[in-house]
């Protein structure tokens, strides 16, 4: 099916807003930013512990990543818009990590020295190659990384 019916508007229209493919891709991977930057308070307020709202966040990050990893690879081509877009993401998404980890950690659950900059590039990281691999379980590899964030008790 083509993008303007699944958009559900003709060709000419999609094309009037977005007259480049990058631009299209851009404009989903914003919304997607934006969809993964608004849930983490709302985790963080609906969930059981800081801690349950820290890992089901990190579960919609790795959905991102592993979902937008070819439109990662199409904008590479354009090297300025993909470091714009990479900066936006990095603005949106390192804070609202960090608010996760600063609640996990103020209610004890986890170690205080975790750098939301840091745990995001490791997730990232562990998600390379999830797309091709079928023996390779990236979300496996993130939970146990999550779950290394916990203090001993």
């Amino acid at each position: 099916m083509a993008v303007s019916k699944r958009c559900g508007m003709n060709a000419e229209r999609l094309v009037v807003h977005f007259p480049t493919r990058s631009d299209l891709i851009i404009a989903v991977y914003r919304h997607q930013v934006e969809a993964c930057a608004e849930a983490g308070p709302a985790l963080l307020a609906e969930g059981p512990t800081p801690h349950a709202a820290l890992g089901r966040w990190i579960d919609l990050f790795v959905d991102f990543l592993v979902t937008k990893h070819g439109l990662a690879a199409v904008l590479q081509s354009d090297n300025a818009g993909f470091e714009a877009l990479h900066a936006y993401f990095v603005d949106r998404l390192v804070p609202v990590c960090a608010q996760l980890l600063d609640a996990a950690a103020g209610s004890g659950e986890i170690r205080s020295d975790v750098d939301a900059y840091e745990l995001m590039r490791g997730v990232g990281n562990l998600c390379i190659g999830a797309d091709s691999d079928p023996r390779y379980d990236a979300r496996r590899l993130v939970e146990l990384l999550i779950a290394g964030l916990r203090r001993p008790r």
